[in-house]
């Protein structure tokens, strides 16, 4: 299993970015996909989740409005639209993916997450 992230970079406070995480070696349309994001000297947050066939998603209430998680089951992607974006969204944010056969809920916790992405950093200028 593979996840691939990408999309970080430099963005000035009030921007944009889209994050995307690509996944092989699994049956993508089964899995809970979503986005941790981890700042220096911080612990890992769940910052959005989407369930499998989307009926469900969960967005922080830190980026509730400004963020969008999404998914394209026939492109094996979860994609992450920042807009908005602030100095305390500076972060390496990570895709995760959790088989949906074990729950129906999008769990906060990391260690609920078998598979992860290598990270993608998003830096903010003010």
């Amino acid at each position: 299993v593979q996840l691939q992230a990408s999309g970080g970079g430099l963005v000035q406070a009030g921007g944009s970015l889209r994050l995307s995480c690509a996944a092989s070696g699994l049956t993508f349309s089964r899995y809970h996909m979503v986005w941790f994001r981890q700042a220096p000297g911080q612990e890992r947050e769940l910052v959005a989740g989407v369930s499998r066939s989307s009926w469900n998603t969960y967005h922080a209430d830190s980026v509730k409005g400004r963020f969008t998680i999404s998914r394209d089951d026939a492109k094996n992607t979860v994609y992450l639209q920042m807009n908005n974006v602030n100095v305390e969204d500076m972060a390496v944010y990570y895709c995760a993916a959790r088989a949906a056969i074990m729950t129906t809920s999008i769990s906060t916790a990391p260690e609920d997450y078998a598979y992860w992405g290598q990270g993608t950093q998003v830096t903010v200028s003010s």
